[in-house]
């Protein structure tokens, strides 16, 4: 019994822009793509530079591809659902290939409703409760790496800590 090879090493022909179109609309109908990331996918699925280009860029003029939407709905849905913050979501956008006036524009847009010290707070809260039964003497330290990664910048992230962990940290200690 023969099987058939599917892995990336498969040999598979070029797709046509007919295929690639297919693709293309498959991908579209399970997630919102990036333009750069889609003509990224269908390159690596086997679309000629120049087909995977033309693909996108009919598809972008007919509205299935937007940039701006893409950028300002992963905005709100990371800020919101993960509590990252401004640096952070600018870093994933700008990874993805989103221009950065559209960055700017999502990231403005995600943080209409609630500041980013906002966020931070609830997101300091939350965490802050597991870090103290697990090692309170550690807590704002690692409140305060956590929320660096999560892209607050020092200055939100300092008058987090001085809301949150007053008793935790001395007078006249240094801040984490």
């Amino acid at each position: 019994m023969a099987f058939r090879r599917t892995g990336p090493t498969a040999a598979r022909p070029p797709l046509d822009p007919r295929r690639a179109r297919t693709v293309a609309l498959d991908l579209l109908a399970r997630k919102p793509w990036t333009r750069r990331d889609l003509t990224a996918r269908l390159r690596r699925r086997g679309a000629p530079p120049e087909v995977a280009e033309a693909v996108v860029a009919d598809l972008e003029a007919r509205g299935y591809v937007d940039d701006r939407t893409f950028a300002a709905v992963w905005a709100e849905s990371r800020a919101r659902g993960r509590a990252f913050g401004r640096e952070r979501l600018r870093e994933e956008l700008r990874a993805r290939g989103v221009a950065k006036p559209l960055v700017e524009a999502a990231i403005e847009w995600a943080f209409a409703d609630t500041s980013e010290l906002n966020r931070a707070q609830l997101a300091a809260a939350r965490r802050l409760a597991i870090l103290q039964r697990r090692a309170p003497d550690q807590a704002p330290r690692r409140l305060h790496d956590y929320l660096r990664r999560r892209g607050y910048p020092g200055d939100v992230v300092r008058q987090v800590l001085r809301a949150l962990c007053r008793d935790a940290v001395p007078e006249g200690a240094a801040e984490p």
